[in-house]
């Protein structure tokens, strides 16, 4: 499995928990506060419902959620964030949309264009091949565990009025519009379903595969993208 893998992101983001605690919520708490300037109430809003579920699942005290949340809301002082996003390619045709959340723009843009171009790559307007979805990943072990009926789970959440359903090698993978995230999410709570994640995502209209060397290059970027302290996410075209 290569490294670029959404998947493979979120088993590493999981194992670096741990090793990394402060950064990763610091990270996650900034996350929450972008998300909570457009509304306090997670009801209401599913990019904040979404910030909170990521974070209750990185096992952050409720206490860092709320100040997160009172922060965005405008309730607390404190460092003024802002989400940035930078795009760019990796030769020969890996797109990346980068997802920077700081209080130092300057710094932010630097690093990330400096993980750019070290590895051929530049900056350049690549968003146009990427439209936002909700995405819910299961993995195989939870569909086995339970031993869940793959047909039978994609025509009922047809039902649910998703966008896909992608049966892949980790798993499966549930595309909805970003108001139907939560209501698809609670649907499989409801059935006793774990996700491994679920997420407001940038996903890749037109996808390019790429050779096991073009990989690796893309590869070293993708893991200096996340050791960075100032970027939250990144999307990419690549299968």
């Amino acid at each position: 499995m290569s490294g670029h893998s959404k998947w493979a992101t979120t088993h590493r983001q999981k194992e670096l928990v741990d090793a990394k605690r402060g950064a990763i919520f610091t990270k996650l708490a900034n996350l929450i506060t972008i998300a909570a300037k457009t509304g306090g109430d997670p009801n209401s809003n599913p990019s904040l419902r979404a910030a909170i579920d990521r974070a209750r699942d990185a096992s952050m005290p409720k206490d860092n959620i709320e100040r997160a949340i009172k922060r965005g809301t405008g309730e607390l002082a404190g460092d003024q964030i802002e989400e940035l996003y930078y795009e760019g390619v990796i030769p020969p045709s890996a797109q990346i949309v980068v997802k920077c959340l700081t209080e130092n723009k300057n710094r932010s843009g630097s690093t990330v264009r400096h993980s750019f171009t070290k590895n051929g790559g530049a900056f350049g307007s690549v968003l146009w091949n990427f439209s936002q979805f909700g995405v819910i990943r299961i993995s195989g072990g939870e569909m086995s565990s339970k031993k869940i009926d793959i047909e039978a789970l994609e025509l009922e959440l047809i039902d649910q009025e998703i966008s896909d359903f992608v049966k892949e090698e980790e798993g499966i993978s549930v595309y909805t519009e970003v108001k139907d995230l939560q209501k698809v999410r609670d649907f499989l709570i409801a059935k006793g379903i774990k996700a491994e994640s679920s997420e407001i995502e940038y996903v890749a209209k037109e996808k390019v595969d790429l050779t096991p060397e073009d990989s690796e290059k893309v590869d070293r970027v993708l893991a200096e993208l996340e050791d960075n302290e100032d970027v939250s996410d990144y999307y990419t075209n690549l299968i």
